[in-house]
């Protein structure tokens, strides 16, 4: 991860875009920004960005509803939601909707570095710190951990950062079983993540298995966390 990344900042405050572009800026990254969500399109197609910032409430076109557009085209960049609606209930619907992380306002500008900092970890291809991985059969489809790929019949599956970071996690100790807590710890996420795991499993399932409710390969163990079994 380089803290030279560029990151796209849409949210229709233009005192807040423009204190963000400061602190971001200070703090080494590159930035972009857009007001709203038909000009953050209209920049997607000439900028690339490593993350993006998105407020969920924007006139017009929300947040939520334009990072869900963002994955129905296989976008896989890591997507941070900020709003004022902080309630359990608001972050599973960030989620849901395909976002990799969640901050409610107010937040301390630091806090939205070291998440953003995170988020390009998780993202960035692992470092083989250990022996690589080889390849983990999934039926007819096959994860390459070292390049974070996964493969089918008809060619790349596109994953999010949160999903290839989850797969990954799994992938490293299969057949062992991994509380919530080992897995948020994995993804470097805070105790707060251990609820985002859930719904990171939901849309992993749906990626990797032929019936996401009666899973083949990623396996819930009640009380106890998740599982993934590889095999043909």
């Amino acid at each position: 991860m380089s803290d030279d990344a560029l990151i796209f900042v849409v949210d229709d405050d233009v005192r807040l875009r423009g204190l963000l572009s400061r602190y971001l800026g200070e703090n080494g990254f590159r930035v972009a920004t857009a007001e709203n969500a038909a000009e953050a399109r209209d920049r997607l197609r000439f900028v690339q960005p490593d993350l993006m910032v998105l407020d969920v409430m924007m006139p017009g076109e929300s947040g939520l509803d334009l990072v869900e557009s963002l994955r129905r085209d296989n976008s896989d960049t890591p997507v941070l939601l900020l709003t004022a609606r902080g309630a359990p209930e608001d972050r599973i619907a960030g989620f849901e909707a395909g976002a990799d992380d969640y901050l409610p306002k107010p937040f301390a500008p630091k806090e939205l570095v070291l998440r953003i900092r995170a988020m390009l970890r998780r993202a960035a291809p692992p470092a083989p710190a250990e022996p690589p991985l080889g390849p983990i059969q999934l039926g007819p489809l096959v994860f390459d951990a070292a390049r974070a790929e996964l493969r089918g019949p008809n060619g790349p599956v596109r994953l999010t950062g949160g999903e290839s970071a989850l797969l990954g996690a799994l992938a490293r100790r299969p057949n062992e079983i991994l509380s919530r807590e080992d897995l948020a710890t994995a993804l470097d996420m805070d105790e707060s993540g251990e609820r985002a795991i859930d719904v990171q499993v939901t849309r992993l399932r749906r990626k990797i298995e032929a019936d996401p409710r009666e899973p083949r390969f990623l396996h819930t163990v009640r009380g106890r966390g998740y599982t993934l079994k590889p095999g043909l």
